[in-house]
């Protein structure tokens, strides 16, 4: 069962940032982000090694990002995530999701007093089919 305020954020939020996404299809993000594409959603890759994924320009940095971003969702490292928290707070996004295995109380906790709704070790995708029954 997924979360009230997860259906929420996924039902109102139309501009996902993934951070580390990859053009290779074998990787999750890969095929995360080709499912939120599919269903919707505007995917901007964040990613210094790609000028392109699934069709969509990618930025070296979500500080580099030059429209509104809801959601942050991150395909790095944990260590990599007090630097994304910091830039997803600056850009003033709405939300910080962590992805399956990536977890950091410490950004999390500054990314939630900032104001951003913040999940950790979830699948966006996994929870998205729940929240839509399908």
């Amino acid at each position: 069962m997924v979360d009230e305020k997860i259906k929420e954020l996924l039902a109102t939020a139309k501009t996902i940032a993934v951070v580390g996404l990859s053009s290779n299809p074998e990787r999750s993000s890969h095929g995360v982000a080709k499912y939120l594409q599919r269903h919707g959603y505007k995917i901007i890759p964040v990613n210094p090694n790609e000028t392109e994924v699934l069709g969509e320009k990618s930025y070296a940095s979500l500080r580099d990002i030059p429209e509104k971003v809801d959601i942050v969702d991150v395909f790095r490292a944990a260590s990599a995530v007090p630097a994304i928290a910091d830039d997803a707070i600056a850009i003033g996004a709405t939300a910080l999701w962590l992805q399956l295995g990536i977890v950091h109380e410490e950004a999390a906790a500054k990314a939630r007093s900032a104001g951003l709704q913040v999940i950790q070790d979830q699948c966006i995708a996994v929870d998205h089919r729940l929240s839509i029954g399908s």
